[in-house]
């Protein structure tokens, strides 16, 4: 049985915790300094979070499976889906021991595709992650080059709002 895997970005764990616990009715099935994740059977989801020097919001999402066949299953799928699969196999990520691939949606959106095979006393190095997001950035590197007009950028002591 598959599991939608939603991960979010966010500035204080012990806050986003508290918060996500209460929204969920359910403690974290997994609780450490810089990550905690909710194993919910209702909705059936591994929604994680985590401050690792990301801008908080959604950072990516997928598909968790329980087995081998069915990883093959949603392989099988990314690659009917189009776009460049990244597979980066065995790895260490979110303090847990897994196989899995890496694409991009449409919008810029990660998602990654895993079969979770044991824990993890730290939290990986992402590498897989990034090199999808760097993939789908040199992608949209190409297409703007000669497609789109590229943004002005703002001078470096305006605000994202325009405002000081």
């Amino acid at each position: 049985m598959k599991r939608m895997h939603v991960h979010v970005a966010v500035k204080d764990i012990p806050q986003s915790v508290g918060f996500y616990s209460a929204l969920f009715g359910a403690e974290p099935t997994v609780v450490k300094s810089d990550y905690a994740k909710w194993m919910l059977d209702d909705p059936r989801v591994n929604f994680a979070i985590s401050s690792r020097r990301r801008e908080p919001g959604l950072d990516h999402l997928g598909i968790q499976v329980e087995s081998a066949e069915e990883l093959g299953e949603v392989y099988g799928r990314l690659r009917k889906a189009g776009g460049e699969v990244i597979e980066q196999g065995q790895t260490v990520c979110c303090y847990a021991k897994s196989e899995k691939s890496w694409i991009d949606d449409p919008a810029g959106i990660a998602w990654e595709t895993f079969h979770t095979t044991g824990e993890s006393i730290v939290y990986g190095d992402g590498t897989g992650e990034r090199t999808a997001r760097v993939a789908h950035e040199k992608q949209e590197d190409k297409q703007s080059a000669c497609c789109a007009p590229q943004p002005k950028a703002a001078p470096p002591e305006a605000s994202a709002c325009g405002s000081s």
